[in-house]
């Protein structure tokens, strides 16, 4: 049975993009405003944007971009899963170029481009890999199909 366009991995793709775009702003101007307004650290202002934008995309991704009806305490647990793995790494490489003399918001656009691919591969195949297109936007699409 051939996929509708709405079901496709492409569309998977495109709304992951909107979504993580999306949040990437609300990283960018939580931190600009943590680290130049408030001027608390570049780590502490690169975690607290960092848990404002897993959050945001979190919720976004699992309802609009995987249509998933996946236990939300389950997928939450895999998401942070992997944030237990990326946090320190991402924080260790952000600290490790700023203080090697990088700009800190080039250093911040790396570490988002890595989050991006990565949560994105994480999500699509590890939490919602049995999930995608079960939730009620998924079921009417299809009665309507």
């Amino acid at each position: 049975m051939k996929k509708d366009f709405k079901s496709s991995e492409t569309w998977q793709v495109i709304k992951f993009t909107l979504f993580s775009i999306s949040a990437g702003i609300i990283q960018i101007v939580s931190y600009a405003l943590l680290f130049d307004v408030l001027h608390l650290s570049n780590t502490v202002s690169y975690l607290i944007s960092l848990v404002l934008s897993v959050v945001w995309n979190f919720t976004f991704n699992r309802r609009y971009t995987f249509r998933s009806d996946a236990n939300i305490p389950k997928a939450m647990a895999l998401v942070a899963l992997y944030y237990l793995v990326f946090t320190p790494l991402s924080t260790w490489l952000d600290a490790s170029l700023v203080t090697a003399g990088w700009h800190e918001y080039l250093v911040l656009a790396i570490c988002m481009i890595l989050n991006f691919i990565t949560e994105f591969l994480f999500q699509r195949f590890v939490v919602y890999r049995d999930n995608i297109d079960t939730n009620d936007i998924a079921k009417r699409a299809k009665e309507n199909a």
